[in-house]
Formats: structure tokens, C-alpha cells, sequence
């Protein structure tokens, strides 16, 4: 049931899940929830800001979750643990931003509170809008020792950066061209002055420290219509590129093994789960090759060649963190090329089924989004994104390539032909 605008109801458990969602379609701009963390109205410092570019608080109390889009529907969610938000914090505002347009086109618009562990609603808001860009939809708040949730629905028609900056945020904005030096003054002679020795001026203060960088709230998505973008522009010039893929359980009755799960000789009780596995093909510039994939636990390692280092095999879509893989920047020179790709292991005959979606996030710089969403095809191995070295700067290209594999083909050997990799490939397991 939904709840009114300025009401309240009390949250019973500590573990939730905030699912800001909509109807999505042709000409719906985009939506992404974010959370601030609140003294006396306003954040400590920029670090209480939880967002698709700063997807954590360093308390680990909130963290961003990501989108996901299944039936018409998208949600994008935050968990939030309020038994680890620090006791100074009063406040935890849960917003809203459209990117592309007003949230008057944005139908079906709502917040919803979920008990993390049950899944089951807590408590929900569906908001109403026009011309607003941007969404104070509810806070979570202490009242006498315990936690509630209030439906707020302020809009805001200045965009996050707007919402962001009225509760202190210092955000990134475009620099001003500065204006032009004063024409010279005309030269006059005048006599020299006499000379004399000025006293020793007393030592200057050392400078106070530099201000902390601000907020970036620029983001990517790469789209047929602009499938490529510099690494290098967004700013992700070192540290990590972090690649992260989530996906939904699909439950058909239908549903059965792929080929691959099956000939490895697994035991499947009734529908299996859907099992997606995160990858990448490399190659060096000394002209090395290989891939990092959990089959065969060839997971790399991020402080030695290959410098690319799978974090671990989510076999379920059901972890919050999904799969990651992780790609040092500050050695972008050793690597010529790199193909990023996902596999079906078991689950699904297709991507067809699959709501999966990719972020490609550096360290510095804007994430780079996209989804597995378009297929139409029998595949179980999709190309994801190609990183290429153009030098020294690693350049982004969308592929979402659904490659169809032969009969007998693994769906490895299968994006090596197509890429023309050249890698000898023997049966794994995992």
C-alpha cells in the first residue's frame, strides 16, 4: 500500500533494500537513487554522498547497488544497514535524479522500503511529478532510540547537482572561460626613484592545504549511436577500472542446464540457477595472450602480468556485489588489448532471458553503463566491451556482441574466432 506524502511508518529491521523504480520505454529518460548522509541538514563532507561515482560510504552503512531492468520495469537500489550508520548521523535522505529529461516522463514513478533479508516491503511511495529533475522521494531518521521512514516527495527542477548542493556538497562544475587581460596602459617615462634596501619582510605562513576535489556527477552510457569513449577524458588516467555485472534469477519451469554445465557433469535438483560468468581476453604489448575466467581459476592478478584479476565466481546473480573484475590503469601501456565478455555456464539457453547489466567504473572518472538486453539470438556468449590501447590511453568500445556458438564450440573458442585472438584452448572446469 502505498503511503501519502508527509506520512511516516516505523522500519522493524536494520537490513534494507531502497528500490527506486519505473516503467521504462521509448523517449523515458533514465533514473539513479542516491543517498546522503545528514547532520543538522547537512553532510560532514562530501564522502556522506552515496551515488553511481561514489557507490559506498566508508562506514559501510549505505552502498549503491546498481540497476536492473526486468518486464518493462527498471530499479535501481540501495542497501542500507542502518545498524552500522555512525550515531552523529540524524538523517539518511533517499533521492533521486533523471538524466535526460524531466521525471514528468518518467510513468510509474516510486520508493520502496524492503527488508533486506525477507524482501519483504516495508514501506512505499509513489511520486507524482512534472517539470522536476530531481527527487528528495524519503528519509530514514532517528526518532526515541529507533529508526522510520517518511515519504517526503520534494522536487527540485536544478538536477542532482542542485539537490547536491543544498545539502553542502561541493560539486565539479564546468570552468568559466576567464576574461581577457586589460589592454596594456600607455607608457610614461618617469625618473628613476632613489634606490633603498626595504626591510626583511617576516616569513610567510605555509599555504593552507589544497581543498578537497570536488564531486563528479558526470556519467557515460554507450549506446549504438555513441559506442566509444576515451578513458583518458573522463579522467580514469590511473588507479582501477573496476567491471561489474549483475543479473536477476530467471525462474522458468522451463528452464534447463546449458550444454556446458551439463557435459561438466553437474547435478541439477528441478530449474538450475542462472550462472553468468565475467571474463576477458588479453594481450600484452610484449605480445602475451591469455584470459581471466574462473573456469580452469584462472582469476589473473592485478600487481603482475596479466594486471587484470577476477575477484571471485558469483554462481547465483544473487550476491549484491555481482562479478568483478579489475583492471590496473597505472599499467595501461603493457596492454594492447582487452575484450571483456560474459558467458551463460548454466541457466539459460540464451541472453535473450538474461536481465544482466554492466558498469565499467575507473577509479577517476565517470562509469561507463550498459545492458544485456538487446539479444535475439540463441547465444550464450556475449562480447561485452573492447578496450583498446591508442597511445597509452585505453579506449572504451560497446561491442554487446551475441555470438552464436557452433555445435561442440565452447563459447571461449567461440569469441576468440570472432576476435581472432588466437589462443589454444583445452576443456576446464570449475
Amino acid at each position: 500500500m502505498s503511503m501519502a506524502k508527509g506520512s511516516n511508518v516505523a522500519v522493524p529491521t536494520a537490513a534494507l533494500r531502497v528500490e527506486l523504480g519505473w516503467t521504462s520505454g521509448p523517449g523515458v529518460p533514465d533514473a539513479d537513487a542516491s543517498a546522503l548522509l545528514l547532520v543538522a541538514d547537512r553532510v560532514r563532507s562530501d564522502g556522506d554522498f552515496v551515488f553511481y561515482n561514489q557507490p559506498a560510504h566508508a562506514s559501510g552503512a549505505v552502498r549503491h547497488e546498481g540497476k536492473r531492468g526486468a518486464g518493462g520495469r527498471v530499479t535501481d537500489t540501495l542497501y542500507v544497514d542502518l545498524a552500522r550508520v555512525e550515531p552523529a548521523i540524524e538523517r539518511v535522505v533517499l533521492a533521486a535524479s533523471a538524466d535526460g529529461g524531466t521525471f514528468g516522463r518518467v510513468p510509474g514513478l516510486y520508493v520502496r522500503v524492503l527488508d533486506a533479508e525477507r524482501g519483504t516491503e516495508i514501506a512505499r511511495f509513489d511520486a507524482s511529478a512534472t517539470v522536476e529533475t530531481a527527487f528528495v522521494l524519503g528519509e530514514l531518521y532517528r526518532r526515541q532510540g529507533a529508526w522510520k521512514f517518511r515519504a517526503v516527495g520534494q522536487g527540485y527542477d536544478s538536477g542532482l547537482a542542485g539537490l547536491a548542493t543544498d545539502y553542502g556538497i561541493t560539486v565539479d562544475e564546468p570552468r568559466q572561460t576567464p576574461p581577457p587581460p586589460p589592454a596594456p596602459a600607455t607608457r610614461v617615462d618617469l625618473p628613476a626613484p632613489p634606490v633603498f634596501t626595504p626591510p626583511s619582510p617576516p616569513p610567510r605562513p605555509p599555504p593552507p592545504p589544497p581543498p578537497a576535489a570536488p564531486v563528479r556527477l558526470s556519467k557515460v552510457t554507450l549506446t549504438k549511436q555513441a559506442p566509444t569513449v576515451s578513458l583518458a577524458k573522463q579522467g580514469g588516467t590511473s588507479g582501477v577500472l573496476r567491471v561489474n555485472l549483475t543479473w536477476q534469477q530467471v525462474r522458468k519451469e522451463a528452464q534447463e542446464p546449458s550444454g556446458w554445465g551439463a557435459k561438466l557433469g553437474r547435478a541439477v535438483a528441478g530449474p538450475p540457477r542462472l550462472d553468468l560468468d565475467l571474463c576477458a581476453l588479453y594481450e600484452l604489448s610484449d605480445g602475451r595472450k591469455g584470459v581471466v575466467q574462473a573456469l580452469g581459476n584462472a582469476f589473473g592478478s592485478l600487481n603482475r602480468p596479466p594486471y587484470i584479476h577476477l575477484d571471485g565466481d558469483d554462481r547465483t546473480g544473487a550476491l549484491a556485489s555481482g562479478e568483478n573484475l579489475t583492471v590496473s590503469l597505472d599499467h595501461a601501456r603493457d596492454f594492447r588489448r582487452i575484450l571483456v565478455f560474459v558467458t551463460i555456464y548454466e541457466g539459460a539457453r540464451s541472453f535473450a532471458d538474461v536481465h544482466g547489466t554492466v558498469t565499467l567504473r575507473p577509479q577517476h572518472g565517470a562509469p561507463v553503463d550498459f545492458s544485456l538486453d538487446e539479444c535475439t539470438v540463441p547465444s550464450t556468449v556475449c562480447a561485452l566491451a573492447l578496450l583498446t590501447n591508442t597511445g597509452g590511453d585505453l579506449e572504451v568500445r560497446r561491442e554487446a556482441r551475441y555470438l552464436v556458438a557452433e555445435r561442440g564450440v565452447s563459447p571461449q573458442r567461440t569469441v576468440d574466432r570472432a576476435y581472432g585472438w588466437g589462443m589454444n584452448w583445452t576443456p576446464g572446469r570449475k
